[in-house]
């Protein structure tokens, strides 16, 4: 069913619904650098753009200089809310996430053109927005880690939840992905990445995904034996 590989998904996103898992699927290897934002980003909600429009050839939107100032500042700063859309004046509410810059660009021209002629229009991000990874099992602060969209990887997601704690599986981090009733999985070692920098290891992560350490269910002295060790000493040092 898992293709040989035995995966352990977190009792706590456990699905009452049947859900189909695929191994691998949709991740890619990280990009790290300067020019991992590119061209091909794609907007996400909480992004706050800016649209710059030229040239109208409607001359009614700039009857005062007053309407153009208020055209402008209502354009300078739109914000994609949680739902993926925008409110964007002449072309209401619009859905933008998950598109390109070029791509959102073509779909407020074809929305705004039913009230006014474009001739250019741009768009850029003036703030990106933050991104929710869920960090799971044995690391030393699990839970929701905000992350930025310029840290949106494997390594990143662990070290913002404090790494991994001595008793997790370092070369078994699994990787989840839900795309509407399908699971999307990748197991990844993360002490190759490391110590034999191999950059396959770190993938690139998306909002919503799910980081999962299992636990290798060892003996970890200094937590399992040494408090005991102390503990009696303090025991015999009190008796004696």
């Amino acid at each position: 069913m898992f293709s040989g590989m035995n995966v352990i998904i977190p009792t706590a996103f456990a699905q009452e619904e049947p859900v189909q898992i695929v191994n691998d699927g949709t991740f890619k290897m990280a990009q790290l650098g300067a020019d991992q934002l590119t061209t091909e980003y794609h907007l996400a909600k909480y992004d706050v753009i800016s649209i710059m429009m030229t040239g109208f050839t409607d001359g009614t939107l700039l009857e005062s200089s007053t309407s153009a100032t208020n055209l402008y500042n209502s354009l300078n700063e739109i914000t994609i809310g949680p739902d993926g859309y925008a409110q964007v004046p002449y072309a209401g509410n619009v859905k933008l996430a998950g598109l390109t810059i070029d791509e959102a660009r073509r779909v407020l021209i074809d929305a705004m053109s039913e009230y006014i002629k474009v001739p250019q229009l741009s768009v850029s991000v003036k703030t990106y927005g933050e991104r929710k990874i869920y960090v799971m099992g044995e690391v030393e602060k699990s839970g929701i880690q905000k992350m930025t969209a310029d840290s949106l990887n494997v390594f990143a997601a662990l070290s913002s939840a404090g790494g991994v704690t001595n008793r997790g599986r370092i070369k078994h981090v699994q990787v989840l992905r839900t795309i509407g009733d399908t699971m999307y999985y990748k197991e990844v070692n993360m002490d190759n990445y490391v110590k034999k920098h191999d950059m396959s290891q770190n993938l690139e992560l998306q909002d919503g995904d799910i980081v999962y350490v299992p636990s290798s269910n060892k003996i970890v002295f200094s937590e399992d034996i040494l408090p005991y060790v102390s503990a009696f000493a303090m025991y015999k040092s009190i008796t004696n």
